[in-house]
């Protein structure tokens, strides 16, 4: 165990508790905040609380923001009371540390180079969300970076492909491997509304973890406020086609898929398949194959029916 502390907004999301669990496995002390997220003045003071109590400790520390609102067809008014939260939380008047830190802030590859041109992308591709989500994603990375160069903690934000695995919230629409294989078990069709051609990258959640984890400990070396930014993905892309072809294969069966319709759609890029020029020691690893964690994923999605 170290004497290190590490923050986890988030921790009871899907990817905070990937990476809290991660951290714990390093040694680090993981505070996971009561945030009452449903009234957001009393979020914003329980987060800040939380942070400038990590801060203050003269010992090392580390934050990881997996807390996100909204998703791809969010419209822009879901996105505001985060901005004003990050403002408040983030703020840098009052925030005194002695022990410079890292930071990890959750991004989206998807939603932030929706738009782009000249696949597959990299750091180095020009950023160009298509929808409210991506462009908060973007205004979210700003205050980390801001809250970075004020506090001198080494930022990494991590702009990751699309998750999936055990321990999706399912209530959310959204997770193409777990909205299928959870459509599958109550019965019902899963309607698809974008061209079955459309290709994903999908990194297992267990990985995303360990790559959070260790950009943590690739950045700490760096010197003070600075940020890297880099693509957490599997960079394998797959098409719609691909992805109900393995979860039919996890069922023994055919899956009831029909064309559906969503105004959202033309948010959603054609084609996002990634190859990462940053920290690349962190993607010479072996991710766990796709077919394996989707028949993963449907073993927790059965048992949770």
């Amino acid at each position: 165990m170290s004497d290190r502390t590490a923050l986890v907004v988030g921790g009871g999301g899907f990817l905070g508790h990937a990476v809290a669990r991660a951290l714990e496995r390093a040694g680090d002390r993981v505070v996971v905040p009561r945030v009452p997220w449903d009234d957001p003045d009393a979020a914003a003071a329980a987060l800040r609380e939380a942070v400038t109590a990590v801060l203050e400790r003269d010992r090392p520390w580390r934050m990881v923001w997996s807390a996100g609102t909204g998703i791809v067809a969010s419209g822009e008014q879901a996105f505001s009371s985060e901005r004003a939260m990050l403002d408040r939380v983030l703020a840098p008047a009052g925030i005194v540390t002695s022990t410079p830190g890292e930071v990890f802030f959750a991004s989206s590859a998807g939603g932030v180079y929706a738009g782009a041109t000249g696949v597959p992308f990299d750091e180095h591709t020009e950023p160009a969300p298509l929808a409210p989500y991506g462009r908060s994603r973007l205004t979210a990375e700003q205050h980390f970076r801001e809250f970075a160069s004020h506090t001198g903690a080494r930022l990494l934000v991590g702009r990751i492909a699309n998750l999936y695995g055990p321990g999706s919230n399912l209530r959310k629409p959204q997770g193409l491997v777990s909205q299928l294989a959870l459509a599958h078990v109550e019965r019902r069709p899963s309607s698809i509304y974008v061209p079955m051609d459309t290709t994903r990258d999908y990194l297992y959640i267990d990985d995303a973890a360990a790559m959070v984890v260790e950009g943590l400990d690739a950045v700490a070396a760096g010197p003070s406020g600075a940020t890297t930014t880099k693509i957490l993905a599997s960079q394998q892309g797959r098409t719609i086609t691909e992805v109900v072809e393995a979860v039919s294969a996890a069922f023994g069966e055919p899956l009831d898929v029909r064309e559906g319709h969503d105004s959202s759609a033309p948010f959603h890029g054609r084609d996002l398949r990634f190859r990462s020029s940053v920290l690349t020691e962190l993607d010479d690893r072996e991710h766990v194959p796709f077919a394996e964690g989707v028949r993963r994923t449907v073993a927790a999605v059965r048992a949770s029916r």
